[in-house]
């Protein structure tokens, strides 16, 4: 990618960053995780498994930021 494209993306980010930031972060705390779940819980019912749905991409997303802090912060369940 050039940096004219590159630059232009960026350009395009600033523009929406603050109000997709209030829904999109990494979450580092339990209330952030969460409120994570709940997005997530509510995305699986409006996408389900429609790939071409225009918020599936978000999902993944969003998937992917709940399992990174799972890994992190949840002890995982071992069998006795």
């Amino acid at each position: 990618m050039s940096r004219y494209k590159s630059a232009s993306k960026i350009q395009q980010v600033i523009t929406v960053w603050a109000s997709v930031s209030q829904i999109l972060y990494v979450p580092h705390t339990e209330k952030e995780y969460q409120e994570a779940v709940e997005l997530l819980d509510a995305l699986i019912d409006t996408v389900g498994e429609d790939e071409n749905h225009p918020l599936a991409s978000f999902m993944e997303i969003l998937g992917v930021l709940i399992e990174k802090y799972e890994d992190e912060y949840i002890p995982e369940i071992t069998e006795v």
